[in-house]
């Protein structure tokens, strides 16, 4: 706000200004790693992935030849992607690839070392390792650098002289780095991993003995000192900065970095102080968590680590994890991950990059890897488990601005969705194991933070199937018209007959669309069918300013808009509390529209804004600028979904703007005993009869009555109690009001389209297609569910005790519904699905019959 910035390739004030002020920061930075610009220089990258690159570009690599076996490029298995990656450049130049085991470093550091390696000799090699793991937080020994480089220690045998690369973009963001004393050759960083801001600026420290021998072979803007258009001259600027960095720099992101130091400095006083607390946090989470024990006492979580946390030297704060049922089977992290959002708790999930730490960790071998990719498993899906087997664990880290509550809303978290009562008994915590005991008393005590976040769908949609013109005048519209022409549709009341149907019978109970995506349902008991789903079905979507697709995930009050359609006068009236109500045309824009772009579930789909109006009305009742837009008439989006794991064909159906499928049929039998184990749940975490059992940072318990907590309790707030409990309480929204669930509000948070009577829970699972009257329609799979079935349709408010029921009857997936599409859809003359239609299964081949045991059914999901 105060100066102006120019280019800092020009010489007017502004531009010198510019560059007098990058150099400021070049030394602040050097400063902070405890050096100078006459030992190291910095080079501003696009991040620490452009940094690695740049040093695999430039290092003076020696080709094998007669007189030599060439240069070696080494790395840490325990590596980033980005550091592995940089053999596919080397490769380029016919240099030699080896990978080390951190087994073998600590082998080799443990040898009496002999001079392994003449560090005078040729030719060169680099050694790549990272001062801490990005998937378990190991800090491999900064001791390493100089026993590498003086050749007392060698990664692989063989004459020539060893550079070390640190990768120290995990590290520095809670540790001190003093390059006066481990004088790494190459440092990248990465700032967003320090300040979470900016992204996309790093840098490399090139130590000024090493810098000399990089070698350039592309030169862009500023960084030549002269060069010739016709002819092959180019002299390279003699600052090792301004020689590689190609083109403008990021310079007003490198001017933050400045306020970023200074903001760090003031409110912690210095790294030392954020790696103690940092560590201090984790080594107490970590004790707690490997304490947690089932009443058969089996560990909660299995975590991945090659320390006990007992130092922060060779432990950052990092823990990686999955979690285990009472039988030692793994909860996929895909699982966890969903139930931690519904804490406001956000976790990492996968391998983090980091395949070789992940390979050795969860004993996943290298055909194992090759298989999982054959069965559709790539790096960052939600592909957890395969054939039982995890393909990767759920991380958690702790930054400066990390408190001890964040700690603890983490286990409790942990403790609310495992160790939970079973068959309405409520479950004492087991006494832990031994830990190591930790002092939490530094640690500062700070308010809590809690930010809601609700959750989203996973339905399908529709198209136009009548075209006639009528003109609408929506002015005039008042809220009789909706209760008049709703008089014509009372679903529920005419279906209610239909219920208990016989035995082995499937019948429509009910019938949704939802003509705006993540808006309130709109029922029916007698709708056409458009070639994409029932017809106006997810037509529409409200977006915000930026054209992002909303849904109640982040806007949870968008099922409070309801729509509603008359196809006689050919609008969508659209209502809310507190609103007048405001129509719709169902005809499509006659005017020019601009047409936009927007993305559904990752598919680009070509939209126009449906107008001011409407835009003004929800604006005015969110709060904040909302569009409404629909999807094109003549654009196509299409589906492409396998039948059945084990087949190849594929089937293709047109969509709206749904996520997965056309259809979504859930059975009424799988709601009801849903409904029946929530009604029974008890949520509790302790057995509650006299005494609570309060766990300490020290893994011990501390045993009081009700009223009677420690002193030492309540000073550290170790007790991992959701609340001191009087009574035992049944489930209950986050106001702490006990919340019956009735069918119809359950049926309603699952937002189907089909609802159907059934005989047998999930026996809808064992479907492989359906009729119903005269249409056909085919199973394309499970829907698995995500937070959005948390959110209660007809308040917006948020419960999470429903995917957690779901997740545990569940087991793997959170599946709940299936995916339909209409095969053979005739639209020359009008379709129709009806309430109380006759609905025939057709069963999946291999199936002998539906008499099994409900944790033989729930193995059976298909996935």
């Amino acid at each position: 706000m105060e100066n102006v910035y120019g280019n800092p390739h020009s010489q007017n004030s502004s531009s010198r200004l510019t560059h007098d002020t990058v150099e400021q920061v070049r030394y602040r930075i050097l400063a902070h790693f405890h050096t100078s610009p006459e030992d190291y220089t910095v080079i501003f990258t696009a991040g620490s992935t452009a940094a690695l690159k740049l040093v695999a570009e430039a290092f003076p690599w020696v080709p094998p030849g007669p007189e030599s076996s060439g240069s070696h490029f080494c790395y840490l298995t325990d590596s980033h992607t980005s550091v592995v990656g940089m053999r596919e450049v080397v490769a380029a130049m016919n240099i030699t690839s080896i990978p080390v085991r951190p087994e073998d470093m600590w082998l080799a550091e443990e040898q009496d070392a002999t001079a392994a390696s003449d560090p005078d000799g040729q030719p060169l090699h680099l050694f790549c390792y990272p001062a801490q793991s990005n998937f378990s937080g190991t800090r491999y020994p900064l001791s390493w650098i100089e026993e590498v480089k003086s050749g007392r220690m060698c990664p692989v045998g063989g004459p020539g002289k060893w550079f070390v690369l640190l990768d120290a973009a995990a590290y520095v963001g809670t540790s001190p780095l003093d390059l006066s004393v481990h004088r790494a050759d190459f440092v990248p960083l990465s700032f967003y991993k320090i300040f979470g801001f900016p992204t996309g600026l790093g840098a490399l420290l090139v130590n000024s003995r090493s810098a000399p021998l990089l070698r350039k072979t592309y030169f862009g803007g500023g960084t030549a000192t002269a060069y010739l258009a016709k002819e092959d001259f180019y002299i390279p600027r003699e600052s090792v900065a301004e020689r590689f960095e190609d083109g403008t720099i990021s310079f007003l992101d490198v001017i933050a970095l400045k306020h970023g130091f200074d903001v760090l400095e003031r409110l912690t006083g210095g790294m030392e102080n954020i790696r103690q607390h940092t560590f201090t946090l984790a080594r107490y989470t970590y004790a707690a968590l490997s304490a947690l024990r089932y009443p058969n006492g089996a560990p909660v979580a299995q975590i991945y680590s090659d320390s006990e946390f007992s130092s922060p030297e060779v432990q950052g704060p990092v823990i990686s994890f999955n979690v285990l049922d009472d039988n030692g089977n793994i909860i996929g992290y895909s699982q966890v991950d969903k139930m931690a959002s519904l804490h406001n708790i956000h976790v990492r999930t996968g391998c983090f990059c980091n395949t070789g730490a992940c390979q050795r960790h969860l004993g996943i071998s290298d055909e194992m890897i090759k298989k999982h990719l054959q069965a559709g498993h790539v790096c960052g899906d939600d592909v957890d488990l395969i054939d039982g087997q995890p393909t990767g664990s759920v991380r958690i880290s702790f930054g400066y601005m990390s408190t001890l509550e964040d700690a603890q809303a983490f286990l409790r978290f942990i403790i609310a969705t495992r160790l939970r009562p079973s068959h309405g008994q409520p479950l004492p915590l087991a006494t832990p194991g031994e830990a190591g005991a930790l002092s939490a008393e530094s640690l500062p005590a700070t308010r809590a933070r809690r930010s809601p976040s609700p959750q989203e769908d996973a339905s399908p949609d529709s198209r136009v199937w009548d075209n006639a013109p009528t003109t609408v005048d929506a002015v005039s519209l008042r809220p009789p018209l909706l209760e008049t022409t709703r008089t014509q549709q009372t679903p529920s009341e005419k279906a209610a007959g239909i219920l208990d149907g016989g035995l082995g019978s499937h019948i429509v109970t009910n019938l949704f669309l939802y003509p705006i995506k993540s808006c309130a349902a709109f029922e029916v008991t007698r709708w056409p069918l458009g070639n994409q789903g029932l017809l106006y079905d997810r037509s529409w979507m409200v977006v915000n300013h930026n054209g992002v697709c909303l849904s109640q995930k982040q806007e949870p009050r968008l099922c409070l808009i309801q729509p509603f359609i008359d196809l006689q006068r050919r609008i969508m009236v659209i209502n809310a509390q507190g609103m007048e109500p405001i129509a719709v045309s169902l005809e499509e824009n006659s005017k020019p529209a601009q047409i936009c772009q927007s993305k559904v579930c990752a598919d680009r789909v070509n939209t126009y804004d449906c107008g001011e109006k409407i835009s003004s009305w929800l604006s005015k009742f969110f709060g904040r600028p909302y569009h409404l837009i629909r999807q094109s008439s003549d654009f196509q989006r299409n589906a492409r979904k396998k039948r059945g794991k084990d087949q190849s064909a594929c089937t293709t159906a047109t969509l709206s703007l749904v996520n997965e499928a056309q259809y979504l049929l859930i059975n009424r039998s799988s709601v009801l005993e849903l409904q029946q184990q929530l009604s029974t749940s008890k949520y509790l975490l302790t057995h509650c009869t006299a005494s609570c059992g309060l766990l300490h940072g020290d893994g011990t318990i501390f045993q009081g009555d009700h009223g009677g907590l420690s002193n030492r309790c309540v000073s550290l707030g170790l007790a991992l109690m959701i609340k001191a409990c009087s009574d035992h309480r049944s489930l209950s929204d986050e106001n702490g009001k006990e919340e019956l669930f009735p069918v119809n509000n359950l049926i309603s948070r699952f937002r189907a389209n089909i609802i159907t009577s059934g005989t047998r829970a999930f026996e809808e699972e064992k479907w492989d297609e359906i009729s119903v009257g005269s249409l056909h329609f085919q199973v394309l799979g499970p829907c698995h569910r995500c937070q959005m079935i948390c959110i209660d349709q007809q308040t917006g408010q948020r419960n999470r005790n429903v995917f957690q029921k779901l997740s545990e009857r569940r087991e793997r997936k959170v599946n709940f519904g299936l995916y339909l599409m209409h095969t053979s859809l005739d639209l020359s003359s009008p379709c129709y699905l009806s309430v109380g239609s006759q609905v025939l299964p057709v069963l999946k081949e291999n199936i002998e019959h539906y008499d099994l045991p409900a944790s033989e059914k729930q193995q059976e999901v298909i996935s």
